[in-house]
């Protein structure tokens, strides 16, 4: 008589492959040893799995949501070597971080799904930003308030491409008064034969680097721009600087410079820009103007 004894994995294998089936014994032992869904894991399994995620690099979404109601985001993640990936962030704890692991590998692109808001107060807003690539020299923040009278982010909206791992955080905030968008607009002027790309970032405000012209929809309660600028240089040997002017009087604002023989990626712009709608960014080898 065969004994009740549960078969190894390689013994079933024969047994389906023969036409030979488990016993009714064997094959309810079998289905008591798999795993359900709703299973709770014991501890054991727990710090099992613990440990075999620590061991995994690949680069994640890491977020922070705080007075979180039914808001619903959705966000699509795409690498060079697989599929689109969905990824909700709608389910936070406050103060508690969030992970969600990408398939494939970098680079990566991110882009909005789908933006749902809850209802707000008349002077209450969302506030979102993410920061890329947060442990190279080349992280930098975008930020932007929506909701209410402000636009949401609609879909396909590109939160930009990274190789390591993003930051995102979503907060409800009351700011005490509306906010207007107001937009300066920007021509960027290339007179070198190397790629030169600039961003602009204001208070709550900021866009993704650039090569071409431009315009903002900050915000009226901190009309301030920042520039920041990023180019390789590490085989040229001339410095480059890119001045800011307003276009309406012709006036330098500011000077930033990108410096030969160095991978200039998050240079300083140099100073501020207040209360100006028409900029324009002149960038030559220094001393060639």
């Amino acid at each position: 008589m065969e004994k009740n004894k549960l078969a190894t994995r390689e013994q079933l294998k024969i047994y389906f492959e023969k036409n030979k089936y488990p016993t009714q014994s064997q094959f309810a032992e079998l289905i008591d040893a798999l795993k359900h869904r709703e299973d709770i894991p014991t501890n054991k399994e727990a710090v099992i799995l613990a440990n075999s995620l620590a061991s995994i690099d690949n680069a994640y979404l890491a977020y922070h949501g705080y007075n979180f109601g039914k808001e619903k985001i959705l966000l699509t993640v795409n690498s060079q070597d697989e599929g689109e990936q969905l990824i909700d962030v709608s389910k936070t704890n406050n103060y508690q971080e969030q992970r969600k692991y990408f398939f494939g590998t970098a680079p990566y692109s991110v882009k909005i799904k789908k933006f749902q808001l809850d209802e707000l107060a008349e002077t209450e807003y969302y506030y979102f930003n993410y920061q890329i690539n947060p442990n190279s020299n080349s992280s930098f923040t975008v930020e932007r308030i929506i909701g209410n009278n402000l636009q949401v982010l609609p879909e396909g909206f590109d939160l930009g491409t990274f190789n390591d791992k993003i930051i995102l955080t979503f907060s409800k905030i009351d700011f005490g008064q509306k906010i207007n968008i107001i937009n300066t607009n920007i021509k960027f002027i290339n007179n070198t034969n190397v790629n030169i790309m600039y961003r602009a970032h204001a208070t709550y405000w900021g866009s993704l680097f650039s090569n071409g012209d431009s315009v903002t929809n900050h915000y009226n309660l901190w009309d301030n721009l920042y520039f920041f600028y990023k180019a390789d240089l590490k085989e040229i040997n001339q410095h480059i600087e890119c001045k800011v002017y307003n276009v309406d009087n012709n006036q330098l604002i500011m000077t930033g410079y990108l410096y030969a023989g160095e991978n200039n990626e998050n240079g300083w712009g140099g100073d501020v820009a207040m209360g100006i709608r028409n900029i324009r960014i002149e960038c030559n080898y220094q001393n060639q103007d």
